[in-house]
């Protein structure tokens, strides 16, 4: 039997080793890096929405979730990048919800102000 055998397998398996840290590292690097491009667009769709005036909480805490996941990217803390992308987006797609929700109350609220105003020139109309 060679005598350097439990040498050899010794780093052998260090290598091993080694070669799956780094493997894990890199597979949590696409998700993260996918989820905070996901969450940047969902970002920058709330602000197209109108949210920066129509939800500026949420789209704050969107926006500061999204540096601090860049942050945890750029520091290769893939999984804090993760977590903060998804939260970044929840949080943007919420503004976007109040964003499109004030929209649309503020369109109804306008429609049903011309019908009262067409009401009254009806009833004008219908009394003389």
């Amino acid at each position: 039997m060679d005598k350097q055998f439990p040498m050899k397998r010794a780093v052998g398996s260090a290598a091993l080793a080694a070669m799956l840290v780094l493997t894990g590292c890199a597979s949590q690097k696409a998700p993260a890096t996918a989820d905070v491009a996901v969450s940047r667009n969902a970002v920058q769709n709330a602000v197209q929405a109108g949210a920066a005036e129509l939800a500026p909480a949420e789209i704050t805490a969107a926006r500061a979730k999204m540096m601090r996941a860049n942050e945890a990217l750029a520091a290769r803390d893939y999984r804090l990048a993760r977590e903060l992308a998804m939260q970044a987006q929840a949080d943007a797609q919420l503004a976007q919800s109040k964003a499109n929700s004030a929209k649309a109350t503020a369109a109804s609220d306008a429609l049903n102000e011309d019908l009262r105003v067409l009401r009254q020139e009806v009833e004008r109309a219908n009394s003389q």
